[in-house]
Protein backbone atom coordinates (compact mmCIF):
# COMPACT_ATOMS: atom_id res chain seq x y z
CA UNK A 1 0.00 0.00 0.00
CA UNK A 2 1.07 3.39 -0.54
CA UNK A 3 1.12 6.86 1.64
CA UNK A 4 2.00 10.06 1.33
CA UNK A 5 3.19 11.59 4.68
CA UNK A 6 3.59 15.25 5.17
CA UNK A 7 6.20 15.87 8.15
CA UNK A 8 6.28 19.28 9.37
CA UNK A 9 8.45 20.83 12.47
CA UNK A 10 8.67 24.32 14.00
CA UNK A 11 11.99 26.05 13.10
CA UNK A 12 13.43 25.57 16.56
CA UNK A 13 13.74 22.29 15.76
CA UNK A 14 14.88 21.92 12.34
CA UNK A 15 17.51 19.65 11.68
CA UNK A 16 19.51 21.47 8.93
CA UNK A 17 22.75 21.75 11.27
CA UNK A 18 22.09 18.60 13.40
CA UNK A 19 22.41 15.60 10.18
CA UNK A 20 19.65 17.12 8.29
CA UNK A 21 16.59 15.89 7.17
CA UNK A 22 17.69 12.49 6.89
CA UNK A 23 18.05 12.13 10.86
CA UNK A 24 14.10 12.61 10.86
CA UNK A 25 12.95 9.11 9.18
CA UNK A 26 14.45 5.34 9.35
CA UNK A 27 14.52 4.09 5.75
CA UNK A 28 15.79 0.62 6.55
CA UNK A 29 12.55 -0.74 7.95
CA UNK A 30 11.29 -4.18 7.28
CA UNK A 31 8.36 -4.16 5.28
CA UNK A 32 8.75 -0.53 3.72
CA UNK A 33 10.22 1.05 0.75
CA UNK A 34 10.71 4.70 0.41
CA UNK A 35 9.71 5.84 -2.99
CA UNK A 36 10.16 9.62 -2.71
CA UNK A 37 11.09 12.73 -0.77
CA UNK A 38 10.32 16.33 -1.34
CA UNK A 39 11.30 19.15 0.58
CA UNK A 40 9.71 22.63 0.85
CA UNK A 41 12.50 23.71 3.23
CA UNK A 42 11.38 27.26 3.55
CA UNK A 43 8.31 25.78 5.20
CA UNK A 44 10.27 22.98 7.44
CA UNK A 45 8.11 20.74 5.68
CA UNK A 46 8.50 17.18 4.50
CA UNK A 47 6.87 14.73 1.86
CA UNK A 48 6.93 11.26 1.79
CA UNK A 49 5.98 8.44 -0.75
CA UNK A 50 6.41 4.93 1.15
CA UNK A 51 5.08 1.91 -0.04
CA UNK A 52 4.60 -0.33 3.23
CA UNK A 53 2.94 -3.81 4.74
CA UNK A 54 0.89 -1.87 7.41
CA UNK A 55 1.03 0.91 9.55
CA UNK A 56 3.24 -0.45 11.89
CA UNK A 57 6.14 0.02 9.42
CA UNK A 58 5.40 3.41 8.94
CA UNK A 59 5.20 4.10 12.32
CA UNK A 60 8.83 2.48 12.64
CA UNK A 61 9.64 5.06 9.60
CA UNK A 62 8.57 7.69 11.47
CA UNK A 63 10.02 7.18 14.92
CA UNK A 64 13.49 8.59 14.85
CA UNK A 65 11.26 12.50 13.91
CA UNK A 66 8.46 12.23 16.34
CA UNK A 67 9.97 14.56 18.74
CA UNK A 68 10.84 17.15 16.31
CA UNK A 69 7.62 17.01 13.99
CA UNK A 70 3.87 16.38 13.48
CA UNK A 71 2.59 14.06 10.58
CA UNK A 72 -0.06 13.59 8.17
CA UNK A 73 -0.01 10.33 7.04
CA UNK A 74 -3.14 9.44 3.97
CA UNK A 75 -3.26 5.92 2.02
CA UNK A 76 -2.77 7.08 -1.91
CA UNK A 77 -2.97 5.15 -5.22
CA UNK A 78 -0.81 5.74 -8.60
CA UNK A 79 -3.51 4.78 -10.39
CA UNK A 80 -6.52 7.60 -11.87
CA UNK A 81 -10.01 6.35 -11.18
Amino acid sequence: MLFHITQVHVPESCPRDDGGFKTLFNPDVKGLALVKVYGAFSEHKLHYVVEADNMEAVNKFLHPGLRRCSHVITPVIDQPF
